[in-house]
């Protein structure tokens, strides 16, 4: 049976990532196309819960949601796909998501969501700036879905990829890694509107990364593709087990 992969992604349905993505993937079976109808970048995993959502058709499996990434997967899943598709595959996005930027990232949360419904997916990225290579992630999804769709996940584990911003003969190779840390030094930016009212943009600034030779941003900087696999299961095991033996609470003082 040809499988059916829904595709989506958080920088709008128009997005050239996502185009190329899309057209990859049909060599595997059917694609069809939910995404948000404006960009959505660090939307994270939101959902729209005080207005209604409308769905709207933009060609032959083709749709576009006036709502978040999470809100795409859901509804893709409850009420425009005829059945359960057998893939989710959020991106290209344009830019890394490496470290802590995947509690932001509406690429990956879509990811997730897919994840939470039962279906295995993956978020693709592309680490670097522009002009983005978009072939060379698009036939590398291709690659890991066609795996996917033969050995599975496991259970509750998402893929989150993180491509070099290259020509594929340009890239060293394809390394499993853990989620780095990256915080960001500088990026809350003040500012004045005409009237000398004082605001605050929050972005950009000075990444840090840890050194860990392990990690999703030391794989992209060494030049390889990064595969990190995320559960949904957010539980510290060890810290449980810690604080079972040595934490001795009680509601009265």
């Amino acid at each position: 049976m040809t499988p059916l992969i829904l595709v989506t992604n958080d920088d709008g349905v128009r997005a050239p990532g996502l185009a190329s993505l899309a057209q990859a993937l049909q060599a595997l079976g059917q694609t069809v196309i939910v995404a948000p109808d404006q960009d959505n970048s660090a939307a994270s995993h939101s959902l729209t819960m005080k207005r209604p959502l409308r769905v709207k058709e933009l060609g032959r499996d083709r749709y576009s949601v006036d709502g978040t990434p999470t809100d795409c997967v859901t509804l893709a899943l409850g009420r425009v796909l005829a059945k359960k598709p057998d893939l989710v595959v959020s991106g290209i996005n344009p830019g890394p998501n490496l470290g802590d930027d995947v509690s932001y990232s509406g690429t990956v949360s879509a990811a997730v969501e897919g994840t939470m419904l039962g279906v295995p997916s993956l978020a693709i990225s592309l680490a670097g700036e522009e002009p983005f290579c978009f072939a060379t992630a698009a036939a590398f999804a291709v690659t890991l879905a066609r795996t996917i769709l033969d050995k599975g996940l496991p259970k509750d584990t998402l893929l989150n990829v993180n491509i070099p911003n290259r020509l594929r003969e340009e890239i060293a190779g394809v390394r499993f890694t853990r989620q780095g840390r990256r915080v960001y030094d500088g990026a809350i930016k003040e500012t004045f509107d005409p009237w000398g009212r004082r605001h605050y943009w929050i972005g950009g600034g000075t990444p840090f990364w840890d050194e860990g030779e392990d990690t999703d941003a030391q794989a992209i900087l060494a030049g390889y593709v990064s595969i990190t696999p995320l559960h949904l299961d957010l539980t510290n095991h060890a810290a449980l087990s810690m604080l079972r033996q040595e934490w001795r609470l009680s509601l009265l003082p």
